[in-house]
């Protein structure tokens, strides 16, 4: 991962999912987990919003392999982080505080990383796909006991874009091939980036 001069250029991936996982499933957390594991297993910075639930758990499993996780906050500073939304600072190593609100925040989440992930989600899962569809990011939709990789394809298939965005959007119920397959995704775009560069 690094570019002609020889500087190093870490993939980042976003991973998007609810932060209160009720409704997702016995496996829901050790999902996450893996996920987190395989991110951190190739050498990928994890990105996600600073928060509970699926995304806490992909951060803790890419913690215990040693990875790099980038938290993008909805608060103004570590106080209000902690103090009025409640939220973790644990298995982060760094905090980007935004003070952009829940919103503002997922915009900026998903703009950080080269791709998103989506696990078991609510409304603000589905906002972030959204964003990387429009933004045409590569996208790896992580199967599982929760509907919500089955709103994912009807939302694509209704939206009369999926065109837009063929061959950029993976499925699987492992998280070590949904990563891989994600990597691979990340690889064409840097290089097609690399190609299309102009010089100064």
């Amino acid at each position: 991962m690094s570019d002609k001069d020889g500087y190093s250029t870490k993939y980042k991936i976003c991973v998007s999912g609810a932060a209160e996982t009720s409704h997702c499933g016995q496996n829901a957390f050790e999902q996450a987990e893996e996920l987190g594991k395989e991110i951190a297993r190739h050498g990928v910075v994890l990105v996600n919003g600073a928060t509970t639930g699926f995304p806490y758990w992909a951060s803790k499993g890419a913690k215990s392999e040693g990875g790099t996780v980038l938290g993008i906050s909805p608060a103004y500073s570590e106080w209000e982080h902690i103090n009025v939304y409640k939220l973790p600072v644990d298995y982060q190593d760094f905090i980007t505080y935004t003070g952009e609100g829940y919103s503002g925040r997922n915009l900026l989440l998903t703009r950080s990383a080269d791709a998103v992930v989506v696990g078991c989600g609510r409304i603000g899962t589905i906002n972030e796909f959204t964003i990387a569809f429009e933004d045409r990011k590569p996208i790896g939709i992580l199967q599982g006991d929760w509907d919500t990789d089955v709103v994912f394809k009807t939302i694509i298939d209704k939206s009369h874009r999926a065109e837009e965005m063929e061959g950029k959007i993976v499925y699987s119920k492992d998280p070590k091939e949904l990563i891989s397959k994600l990597v691979a995704l990340i690889a064409i775009d840097r290089t097609r980036a690399e190609s299309n560069k102009k010089p100064l």
